[in-house]
């Protein structure tokens, strides 16, 4: 398979883009709990770069192979806090909203609300929404695993 396309993006999307990331970042989040959101939306997306750039990202952040690893099984693992447990409920809420998903239920906002301030929610919800965001153009331009942005 390769991407559909070759050219760079829009220096007006960039710069939005930037933006967009730069609120996140300066949310108040620990920047793991970031990297675990990208990369478990990113999973169940199918999105292939940015699993790669989310697994790179948060190796330089410090993440364990272990817990990379089991993302994907988050539930099921003693490896995650409390926290990050909330952080990623919420991910996987606002991210399946297919088919008739019930979304970001009362309980799952509530687990967020109690380990997260609302400006830390805040930048998990933009965080969320930006990685759906770039799943789907990926997806759409058939972008491949290996870059780091």
């Amino acid at each position: 398979m390769e991407a559909r396309v070759k050219s760079p993006a829009n220096p007006d999307v960039i710069t939005a883009i930037q933006h967009l990331s730069r609120a996140v970042h300066t949310g108040g989040v620990d920047p793991l709990v970031l990297e675990l959101v990208h990369l478990r939306a990113s999973q169940i997306n199918g999105c292939s770069p940015c699993v790669y750039a989310g697994v790179e990202s948060a190796k330089k952040h410090g993440e364990t192979e272990k817990r990379l690893h089991n993302v994907v099984t988050w539930r099921e693992t003693p490896f995650f806090t409390e926290e990050e447990r909330a952080a990623l409920a919420l991910a996987e809420a606002a991210t399946r909203i297919q088919d008739g998903a019930p979304g970001v239920t009362d309980e799952i906002w509530d687990a967020a609300a109690a380990h997260f301030d609302e400006k830390q929610l805040s930048a998990i919800i933009l965080s969320i929404a930006m990685t759906n965001f770039f799943n789907r153009i990926n997806r759409t331009t058939r972008e491949q695993a290996g870059k780091t942005w």
